[in-house]
C-alpha cells in the first residue's frame, strides 16, 4: 500500500510536470525536427512525463519505501515522551527559522536568498529535535519541581515545620528495621517511595526462587505497615527518568530534585551519595551508634553457644548482636556466665568484645 502511494506520488508530479512544460518541449521539437503541429501538447506532455517518472523512480521507489518502514519502527519503539518532546523542539525549532526568513530574504544575491532559508529551516528543525529530545528530563524535572515546591508552600501553611523529604530504597524497605524507626518517631517529614521502586520490589516478590520471593513480599507487608499502622506521612512519587536504568542512579537523581535525603543501609549507595553530594541517611550507622557502649573491666553475664576459632575460646552474643569472644570459655558451652571484658575492637563489620570468665580471674 505504501509503495502504490509513492508511485502514485510520483505520476502525478510527473503529470504535473509534463502538462506544465509539454507545450514549449513540443515547440522546441518542432523547430528541429518539423514535424508539424501537435494537438493538445498540454495533455500528451502530461502522459509522457507521469510515464517517463513512473519508469525513472521505479528502483529507487523500493529504497525509498525501506527507508519510511524503518523510520516508523523506530519511533514506534520510541518512548512517548521522547517523540513528544522531540516534536515540540522540532516546532520551536522551525518558528525560530520562520523569524529569520525576513532578514534573509532582503540578501540581494538570489540563489543565496532561496537556498539559505532552506538550510536555516533544516538546520533549527534538527537542533531544536536534539534539545527536545535530549533535555526532556530537565524539563520534566522544572515542572515537577514548580508541582513539589507547591505541594511545600502548601503544607507549610499548614504546619508550621518544614517537610524534609525521605526518600526510601528498597534495600532499607527489605530490611524492614525502618518500620521500628518511624514508630520510635526519630524519622521526621515525609517518607517518599518512587514508583520505580516498588515495581522494583514487585519483580523482587514474584522471583521463582524462594529467598528472593520472601524478601519482596516482607518488603511489601513493611510498606503496608508503614502506610497502615504508623503515623507517617508516606507520598509516592510517579516521578521516573527513563534514561537512567539503575534504580540507584535513579535514587540519586530524584533526591537533587526533590532536595531530599536517602535512607538506605547500602553501603555502595551511601558512597555514591556521598560523592554526588546527596544527604544519606544508613541505618546500619545508626545501629552501630546505639550500640551499648562496653569498657574494658566491666561485668557481663552471657551464654556461651559455640566454639571460637582459637583453641579454648568461646563464642557468646549480646542481643544486639555483638560478638564476644570469650578466653577459656569452650568449657562452658552451653552455660550461662559472668565473664569481665578485657578488650573491645572496632572492625568495619562491626564491633568485637573479647573477655574472660569472672570464675578464672577468681582461681587466679
Amino acid at each position: 500500500m505504501l509503495k502504490r502511494v509513492i508511485q502514485l506520488f510520483f505520476v502525478l508530479a510527473g503529470a504535473g510536470l509534463g502538462y506544465q512544460f509539454g507545450a514549449d518541449l513540443f515547440t522546441m521539437l518542432n523547430k528541429l525536427l518539423h514535424f508539424g503541429r501537435v494537438p493538445g501538447p498540454e495533455y500528451i506532455g502530461a502522459i509522457l512525463g507521469a510515464v517517463v517518472l513512473f519508469l525513472l523512480t521505479a528502483w529507487p521507489t523500493d529504497y525509498l519505501v525501506t527507508f519510511i518502514r524503518r523510520s516508523e519502527d523506530t519511533l514506534v519503539k520510541l518512548p512517548i515522551t521522547d517523540v513528544l518532546f522531540g516534536a515540540m523542539g522540532l516546532i520551536i525549532g522551525l518558528i525560530v527559522a520562520f523569524l529569520l526568513f525576513l532578514p534573509i530574504s532582503n540578501i540581494p544575491i538570489a540563489v543565496v536568498a532561496k537556498l539559505l532559508p532552506l538550510l536555516i529551516s533544516v538546520l533549527c528543525g534538527y537542533i531544536g529535535f536534539q534539545v527536545g529530545l535530549k533535555k526532556r528530563d530537565e524539563i520534566m524535572s522544572v515542572f515537577s519541581i514548580g508541582r513539589l515546591n507547591r505541594e511545600k508552600k502548601k503544607e507549610e501553611k499548614q504546619s508550621p515545620s518544614n517537610v524534609e523529604y525521605k526518600i526510601l530504597d528498597t534495600s532499607v524497605i527489605i530490611d524492614g528495621r525502618i518500620a521500628d524507626i518511624c514508630k520510635t518517631g526519630f524519622i521526621e517529614g515525609a517518607l517518599v517511595i518512587p514508583e520505580f521502586v516498588l515495581e522494583e520490589l514487585q519483580h523482587i516478590a514474584d522471583s521463582s526462587d524462594a529467598l528472593k520471593r520472601n524478601r519482596g513480599r516482607r518488603g511489601l507487608d513493611i510498606l503496608n505497615k508503614i502506610q497502615k499502622e504508623l503515623k507517617v506521612k508516606v507520598i509516592i512519587t510517579d516521578q521516573d527518568f527513563e534514561d537512567i536504568s539503575e534504580v540507584d542512579s535513579k535514587l540519586v537523581k530524584l533526591a537533587k530534585v526533590m532536595k531530599g535525603k536517602v535512607v538506605t543501609n547500602d553501603f555502595n549507595l551511601n558512597k555514591v551519595c556521598e560523592l554526588q553530594g546527596v544527604s544519606v541517611l544508613n541505618i546500619n550507622d545508626l545501629a552501630n551508634a546505639v550500640k551499648p557502649v562496653v569498657l574494658p573491666g566491666e561485668l557481663l553475664h552471657v551464654q556461651v553457644i559455640k566454639d571460637g576459632k582459637e583453641n579454648g575460646q568461646g563464642v557468646a552474643y549480646l542481643d544486639d548482636g555483638t560478638m564476644i569472644v570469650v578466653e577459656g570459655g569452650r568449657d562452658y558451652i552451653g552455660s550461662t556466665i559472668d565473664v569481665i571484658v578485657t578488650s573491645v575492637l572496632q572492625t568495619s563489620a562491626g564491633r568485637m568484645i573479647f573477655a574472660k570468665p569472672k570464675l578464672m580471674e577468681k582461681a587466679l
